[in-house]
């Protein structure tokens, strides 16, 4: 099948997209003290000289305490880490490429750093980690409120360094995600409740002030999941019309795009149709959608932090699904991370040089 709906110019507001290929944000923990090296923007920049049409960063903390469960994971506040964000952004700038740093907040979610804890308290909506495991306390009015700023700060911080737009990190079990979830958000106040509606109020929040902060044209995307880090079972919205009444307040609020992961892309989300999560949020919302889940890869994201091997894969059903519109942009990342000219391969036909995806990969920047 012809590649070339892959390589089709995309227009979101002032985002201009040479193609329909994003690569998409994966923690790389190569940042000591929170700040980006220059090791780390040679990284990006090499996948936009790769013709990569859209670069989202790895997730990137916002103010508060303890955004982050890593000292390695980058930061998006303060001045020498925005310093070394400017530098990333030029070098992708350079080399012809767009990109969006992913602003991020893990929430109650236990550090990976051995004898290492954040400076501060874990926020969550109700002091659970998941349902029924206590972990912390539940954030209160002000820290809420505290935290709806720190992502409207990191917006208007990508705004003024030259980021072409932000995404916010409202998947996976992280921070915006537990307060979706019913299993950690308990609460009875404005930011919960027993529908789902009103459990995305706290999202909606930050979409409204990062809205404010950046004015009407810097696209706004958020990305968002079914499945959590902590239950890959879960489903927050079991039906269509459920979907809609989660997901349409936040694109009212401003959300333009919405990045729906799932870790296969080709999995039906409801009985009777074989759209998937992105073709869905199009359908019920009206806005874009980007795709991602074990694109151009035989197995899946989990496996692979489990040592499992994947070999390249057709991408025939992503082009079909592409060409009736089913979704808007394809989201790339394990094989985009073992290769930045991926996409110059899968361009020119150079199926015989695709590569297998190795978890050794995690650990080095190529």
């Amino acid at each position: 099948m012809s590649t070339d709906p892959l390589f089709r110019p995309f227009k979101l507001k002032n985002l201009n997209l040479p193609n329909r290929v994003v690569m998409a944000p994966m923690t790389r923990s190569f940042s000591p003290g929170g700040i980006v090296t220059g090791e780390v923007a040679q990284y990006y920049r090499r996948r936009a000289e790769g013709d990569v049409g859209f670069i989202i960063s790895e997730g990137t903390g916002v103010d508060r305490p303890a955004s982050l469960n890593d000292p390695k994971v980058p930061r998006f506040h303060g001045e020498k880490e925005l310093a070394a964000w400017r530098r990333v952004v030029e070098e992708v700038h350079a080399a012809g490429g767009l990109m969006a740093p992913q602003l991020w907040h893990v929430g109650a979610v236990r550090t990976r750093a051995e004898n290492w804890s954040p400076p501060g308290a874990y926020d969550s909506p109700s002091g659970l980690s998941r349902p029924e495991k206590k972990f912390g306390e539940p954030m209160s009015e002000e820290d809420i409120a505290d935290a709806i700023r720190a992502f409207a700060d990191a917006a208007l911080a990508a705004k003024r360094l030259g980021f072409d737009a932000v995404e916010l990190h409202g998947a996976h079990g992280y921070l915006i995600d537990q307060f979706f979830w019913d299993g950690t958000n308990r609460r009875e106040d404005a930011y919960g409740g027993k529908d789902l509606p009103g459990r995305a109020r706290f999202a909606a929040g930050i979409v409204r002030a990062v809205r404010q902060a950046v004015g009407p044209e810097l696209p706004i995307l958020l990305r968002i999941s079914q499945w959590k880090q902590q239950d890959y079972a879960v489903k927050l919205a079991d039906t269509p019309r459920a979907l809609e009444a989660w997901l349409k307040p936040l694109v009212d609020a401003g959300v333009d795009m919405l990045h729906c992961s799932q870790r296969r892309f080709w999995e039906p989300e409801f009985d009777g149709s074989d759209l998937n999560f992105a073709g869905w949020a199009k359908k019920v919302t009206g806005v874009p959608t980007i795709t991602v889940g074990s694109v151009g890869l035989t197995g899946e994201l989990i496996a692979a932090y489990g040592g499992e091997s994947s070999r390249p894969a057709s991408l025939d059903e992503l082009i079909r699904r592409l060409e009736r519109e089913e979704f808007d942009l394809v989201a790339v990342g394990r094989a985009l991370l073992q290769d930045p000219q991926w996409l110059v391969k899968v361009r020119e036909g150079r199926t015989d040089e695709l590569m297998p995806f190795e978890r050794a990969a995690f650990g080095v920047l190529s």
